[in-house]
């Protein structure tokens, strides 16, 4: 695997949309250089045999049975407190453009 340089560092950033000097381009470019050399590393260990390893703390999720309340109000009660409506949902000014 070849090193990243300081322009591959520059076009991450640009995407990630953050600053870096030029200090920090040198320093970042030998970081995950390292980073990646290291994860090479890893792929190249033999896991035939291995059963992957999902939960290692024994922990299990709780659940509990879904339970139907019954709060003497219905969904055409609360709706009438809604200040527009739009097919019997509530119509709200459009979020994203």
């Amino acid at each position: 695997m070849a090193a990243l340089t300081p322009q591959d560092i520059l076009k991450l950033a640009r995407l990630a949309r953050i600053q870096v000097t030029e200090e920090e381009l040198q320093k970042y470019a030998a970081e995950l250089t390292a980073i990646l050399k290291y994860v090479e590393q890893l792929s190249k260990v033999d896991t035939d045999g291995l059963k992957p390893t999902y939960q290692v703390t024994g922990l299990t999720d709780v659940m509990r049975p879904d339970e139907i309340h019954d709060y003497g109000v219905t969904a055409k009660e609360l709706l009438k407190n809604a200040p527009a409506l739009e097919d019997g949902q509530i119509k709200v000014k459009r979020m994203i453009g």
